[in-house]
């Protein structure tokens, strides 16, 4: 369990982009593999004959580098060690914790031979300073949690229904895979992740300070996961439930939870009319288990939690997400578009009943274009319903 999972499709992009006069950010929730990455790369930097003094590293969250939460002293830190005939990588982790720390990449941005690489856990770093002075200068590479077959690499659970079971239950935050024999170890680990997103990467970063509103918002979207959800709903909901709140403090909050990658948020698009909708959105948790941690339940929803995992994994292998509207009150869960091409996912728990797969079937039969359509479940069958693919999901996981 302590050898480091390959995040072969991260490092991939890292190598990819080398040396390339490109900042690297690496975005995404705490937690989910970031620094790790980092060792990962560094490890093949090495192999390659890059060798430690050309590597500088620095960890925010290391109180041994609490001095550099100043932009000027990160700046001389940083500076003084670029090498003048070699190439310098510079790695800098959890980069928002540095104020006006965009002053400091600008800087570097500008030297020669120098390879920065900078990781973040919060959305609001790239909106401000750093995007208006670096624009096109930067690519962002968007990190989750384990995909279901990096998961495999973690557990030592053979069976792959048993190991899916664990996968949606319990979530996929890589140090998390440590606990699955001990849920109570599992579960305080995953909510000091949460504790921590709430009050760093949303209170603090946000200079928000209710709390308890915070916490009943992120409830409301984690069980309602996969359902309609708009800013007047959420505030209706509380203020009939005795706590009394606008649309506008709702909407605050709300792009607070998507700034930490906690949730994320996903628009209409109309298939027809090749238009996206503002009409109310949909949201997807980061991680399944950290949902089940928030609302103390497993094995209940089935449906909305594959449907949560099919949408992540089609984040993980690039495609950009949107869900589709068919026709009159019908939807397509995802469409996923990769490379200017599109294709269109429904997700199911089971369609052995008739009436279910008719019923999934349909907002496909309403789309009159010939792109690829799939139709994924949990079912062992397989096959072709008049063009439409019907799928497995743990074997699409991990193909």
């Amino acid at each position: 369990m302590n050898k480091l999972i390959e995040r072969k499709a991260y490092l991939g992009q890292l190598v990819m982009w080398r040396e390339e006069e490109m900042i690297k950010v690496v975005t995404g929730v705490r937690r989910c593999g970031k620094s790790t990455l980092f060792d990962l790369y560094i490890e093949r930097l090495k192999a390659d004959g890059i060798t430690d003094e050309q590597i500088v590293f620095v960890n925010l969250e290391d109180e041994d580098y609490s001095e550099l939460l100043d932009h000027k002293k990160l700046h001389e830190y940083v500076k003084a060690r670029i090498l003048k005939t070699k190439w310098t990588y510079v790695f800098i982790d959890e980069i928002q914790n540095c104020k006006e720390y965009e002053k400091t990449i600008s800087s570097l941005y500008l030297r020669k031979n120098v390879d920065i690489y900078i990781t973040g856990s919060n959305a609001y770093m790239l909106s401000g300073e750093l995007a208006t002075k670096l624009t096109a200068r930067y690519i962002e590479i968007d990190m989750l949690p384990l995909s279901f077959a990096e998961y495999g690499e973690a557990v030592k659970t053979s069976d792959k229904r048993e190991r899916f079971n664990q996968y949606m239950n319990m979530g996929a935050f890589p140090y998390a895979a440590r606990f699955v024999d001990n849920s109570l170890a599992h579960s305080q680990y995953l909510e000091g992740i949460y504790n921590t997103v709430l009050v760093k990467d949303v209170m603090t970063r946000e200079g928000l300070n209710d709390i308890t509103l915070l916490k009943s918002i992120a409830g409301f979207l984690a069980s309602n996961v996969g359902s309609p959800v708009s800013a007047k709903k959420i505030a209706d909901t509380l203020t009939s439930a005795g706590r009394p709140t606008g649309s506008a403090t709702v909407d605050t909050y709300l792009s607070a939870l998507a700034d930490a990658y906690l949730f994320y948020k996903v628009n209409r698009y109309d298939i027809k009319g090749k238009m996206h909708l503002k009409s109310e959105s949909k949201y997807y948790i980061c991680d399944t288990g950290l949902r089940n941690m928030i609302l103390g339940t497993t094995n209940k929803d089935i449906g909305h939690q594959i449907e949560n995992i099919v949408y992540l994994e089609l984040l993980r292998r690039g495609y950009t997400v949107n869900i589709g509207k068919s026709g009159r009150g019908t939807e397509v869960d995802f469409v996923a578009v990769r490379d200017k091409k599109t294709e269109y996912y429904q997700v199911s728990a089971s369609v052995l009943d008739e009436s279910t797969l008719e019923r999934e079937l349909s907002p496909f039969k309403q789309i009159k274009d010939n792109y690829p359509k799939y139709l994924i479940t949990l079912d062992d069958f397989t096959g072709d319903h008049d063009g439409i693919q019907q799928v497995n999901l743990i074997a699409w996981l991990n193909p």
